[in-house]
């Protein structure tokens, strides 16, 4: 039993791991971490479509990393649990000890 929770754990850990896995998604949650933006500022940032920032913001929100608010025509996104920043850190770390 103890077995098919842990394995159920790391892949629920994975989906959030993989959530991540795109340059544009990780500067999104970047600039989610200074606080809300709407969809568009999003785009901008990423310099794609809007169609493109949505499939990567439903990823994301999917995952449980963001969450989002309708405003009349805009929809706001802002980051569920701010700590997930900090695997950037870890990320920076291991770079630092020589990966690529």
């Amino acid at each position: 039993m103890q077995e098919i929770v842990t394995a159920n754990r790391f892949e629920a850990r994975a989906r959030v791991v993989k959530a991540m896995a795109h340059s544009s998604r990780l500067m999104m949650i970047d600039e989610l971490s200074r606080g809300e933006r709407c969809v568009c500022d999003l785009r901008e940032l990423v310099g794609a479509d809007m169609s493109t920032v949505s499939k990567h913001l439903s990823v994301l929100k999917k995952a449980g990393i963001v969450e989002d608010e309708r405003r009349g025509k805009q929809i706001y996104y802002r980051l569920r649990v701010p700590c997930v920043v900090n695997f950037f850190h870890c990320i920076e770390s291991v770079l630092e000890a020589g990966g690529k």
